[in-house]
């Protein structure tokens, strides 16, 4: 049988409630699609009642607001047309709200929570329409079509708005336990911007009502919705906007300790955002047991009232926290759910448990723009943002914001001793090994004991004796660490390795191979050819070995495992030497440098320490001028007085460093940096490299880029 002709697509019965059941994730998510049609229709509250019979055989679910109601027109051809375009096409409401239910689906949430629906809804000319929907007939019918909706209108005293209700049985009853509810209520906190006034920006308030009775085994509830307490009892906060051109200011509090004065942070990304407006209030808590006690004398207290004790502070901690994605006020669900790491916080807090937090420790949003100038789509199953250029930016300049804090918040637990501090190989050997003022104080007592000047000479004597194997000991150590930061500066710098080796050992594992096939060729056939072939391919294979003996080359003073005495090196040859590891990379990323100064000055160094100096300084700033300059250019001038070294300076045109933490110094401890996936090893090892050779590396505040100065210490004429 053949034929042809045009025929229309007719979705199943079933597509309804496929739209509602299965797009919908959960029965609190069908709570709060329907709540925010309530908040599209410009009403100022929403009441949400529960109702269980006395029997325990069904409840009852009304949902109740006093907005602009629906005619009958609305009602037919947009309320009942699924996937409708009207709210994606007006945009914003009458009384000025930015729509929320845009997908023309949400109010199909309705069969998740019952069997059958009830919608009562009066338009401000009083005409109620009311409409009744079974959704099993959509189950049971072959097309959607098929089922016929009575809808009835009539003109009525009462006042505009729309009620819902949906009744279910036993089956749906049992959904809703004690857990249920606490999670409901949990959500609903969430929904709302924790922050007054930013979800109506100067238009009517909008308060979510919610009335639980009736339930078995569950304690009646009726209260207004609000936002948890534990929001405004921060330990740190970072709060402002960045605009979309990418520039904007931000402000860092702390309230862990008295009369701290709030910082002003001006960011200029040199870029647009591509994600639209953004406006961030991120709060920070600290969870050891003495930030968990300063938290509730701030003033933590539960529904009741009363202060919370330990455990139900870490357990409110643990439920509320959460960095949510605000749009026009309200939450898109999961980000922002206590175990939903959208910006993967806990990955980074695994590298570096020093400097940045997990995502138990935030609470806060990150409040964005409609889809049309955001380009931040909300998928279509309300299960988040869809993954796109714009959302990967979201995450990075979150991440990024978040960070800012991160460095205050190493910074002032450094000072205030609530970190364990760092290690400092050089500083804590002295220490160690330092007998100098023991035998000042063992002097003090033997003289005051009465012991002879000569017997306390002896004592002392063999004081010094041990000291002197003691810093043999210490020295070994020394140069143990010594080579193992030149390593793990070369660790740092593998990409160099795994960038420049890995041509030619594709050469080698692709062509050598076909040696084998030509000699095999030539032993058969005795053709001159192949000769010639296997000649090209040793060729290849020398210039190869060349650039692989040329990179071991450059990177062998990082990696020697074997130290000499310090001895006078050419000290802008060393410089040049470290540049040429990068040399590949810089060319890559069209980034030049420059070395200025006496071409024959030497100090007395070790060379393994001076390119871990370098090493580190030109890896710090490629990643940053990659990251964030146009311009990209290295300058390192050598400065001599009396023709011995007096400093070196090293600028590039990067973003450069906040004077704050030049001023705390703590851009040189372990674990900090301000890269988002940073170790915090490189400086701290240029720095302790600088101390071994009677340098100093100081950061200078600078308007044009990190500025460094290596700065030769006094002793180095010793």
């Amino acid at each position: 049988m053949s034929g042809s002709g045009s025929h229309r697509i007719r979705p199943a019965g079933r597509h309804l409630l496929t739209i509602g059941r299965d797009l919908i994730q959960d029965s609190y998510a069908a709570v709060v699609e329907l709540v925010k049609n309530a908040y599209d229709a410009d009403s100022p509250f929403v009441n949400i009642c529960f109702t269980a019979k006395i029997d325990q055989t069904g409840y009852t679910v009304t949902i109740e607001d006093h907005g602009h109601g629906m005619s009958r027109d609305t009602v037919i051809n947009k309320w009942m047309v699924p996937s409708t375009r009207d709210k994606l096409d007006r945009k914003t409401s009458p009384g000025g709200r930015v729509m929320q239910g845009r997908k023309g689906v949400g109010r199909y949430a309705a069969s998740v929570l019952g069997s059958d629906l009830l919608l009562e809804t009066v338009d401000e000319y009083k005409e109620k329409t009311t409409v009744f929907v079974e959704w099993d007939n959509f189950e049971s019918a072959e097309y959607l079509d098929d089922v016929e909706i009575l809808v009835e209108s009539q003109i009525c005293d009462d006042g505009k708005g729309t009620l819902l209700t949906i009744t279910g049985n036993t089956e749906y009853l049992a959904e809703w336990d004690k857990k249920q509810f606490d999670k409901l209520r949990f959500e609903l906190k969430k929904l709302i911007s924790p922050v007054g006034g930013l979800a109506s920006k100067g238009k009517q308030d909008f308060e979510i009502k919610l009335k639980i009775s009736g339930f078995s085994g569950i304690d009646d509830i009726e209260e207004t919705v609000e936002p948890y307490p534990i929001f405004d009892l921060y330990d740190y906060r970072i709060s402002g906007s960045i605009n979309t051109n990418g520039s904007g200011v931000l402000t860092y509090s702390l309230q862990k300790a008295r009369n701290t004065v709030e910082e002003t942070i001006a960011v200029n990304l040199e870029r647009p955002t591509n994600c639209g407006d953004l406006t961030f209030d991120i709060r920070v808590y600290d969870r050891e047991a003495e930030a968990i006690e300063s938290l509730i004398s701030r003033g933590l207290k539960d529904e009741y009232g009363n202060y919370v004790g330990k455990l139900q502070a870490r357990q409110l901690l643990n439920e509320s926290n959460g960095i949510g994605v605000y749009r026009n006020g309200f939450r898109i669900r999961p980000l922002g759910d206590a175990d939903f790491d959208w910006l993967r916080l806990n990955e980074q807090r695994v590298q570096n448990p020093s400097l940045r937090i997990g995502s138990n420790q935030a609470i806060g949003y990150v409040q964005i723009q409609s889809e049309e100038q955001s380009g931040l789509i909300e998928k279509s199953a309300r299960d988040g943002l869809r993954e796109n250029a714009a959302y990967e930016q979201l995450k990075v300049i979150t991440r990024d914001v978040i960070g800012k804090l991160e460095e205050r918040r190493f910074s002032y637990r450094r000072k205030a001793g609530l970190s364990k501090p760092a290690l400092k190989v050089e500083r804590e050997l002295e220490k160690l090994f330092s007998f100098d003022s023991l035998k000042k104080e063992i002097r003090k007592k033997l003289i005051s004991g009465g012991m002879a000047e000569s017997a306390v000479v002896e004592v002392l004597a063999l004081i010094s004796k041990e000291e002197e194997e003691k810093t043999k000991a210490a020295e070994d150590i020394r140069q143990a660490v010594a080579t193992y930061q030149g390593q793990a500066t070369l660790g740092k710098i593998i990409n160099v390795v795994l960038h420049e080796g890995r041509r030619p050992l594709n050469y080698f594992r692709n062509d050598v191979p076909r040696i084998a096939r030509f000699r095999k060729k030539l032993a058969e056939t005795g053709d001159q050819k192949n000769i010639d072939e296997i000649a090209g391919i040793a060729e290849g294979v020398e210039t190869n070995a060349a650039v692989l003996s040329d990179l071991f080359k450059r990177l062998d003073p990082l990696a020697t495992g074997r130290r000499t005495a310090r001895k006078p090196l050419n000290i802008k040859k060393e410089i040049l030497s470290a540049f040429a590891i990068f040399r590949q990379e810089m060319q890559d990323n069209s980034i030049t440098f420059e070395v200025n100064g006496d071409d024959a000055l030497t100090f007395p160094s070790w060379s393994q320490d001076i390119h871990a100096v370098f090493a580190n300084l030109i890896d710090n700033s490629i990643f940053w001028m990659k990251e964030k300059s146009s311009f990209r250019k290295i300058t390192v001038d050598i400065v001599a007085e009396e023709e011995s070294l007096a400093y070196i300076d090293f600028r590039d045109t990067g973003p450069g460093i906040e004077p704050s933490l030049i001023n705390d110094g703590v851009i040189f401890e372990p674990q900090f940096s301000t890269k988002s996936s940073g170790s915090g090893i490189g400086l701290a090892i240029a720095g302790e490299a600088a101390e071994r050779n009677y340098l100093e590396l100081k950061a200078l505040e600078s308007s044009g880029g990190a500025y460094f100065r290596l700065e030769a210490k006094e002793i180095n004429n010793v």
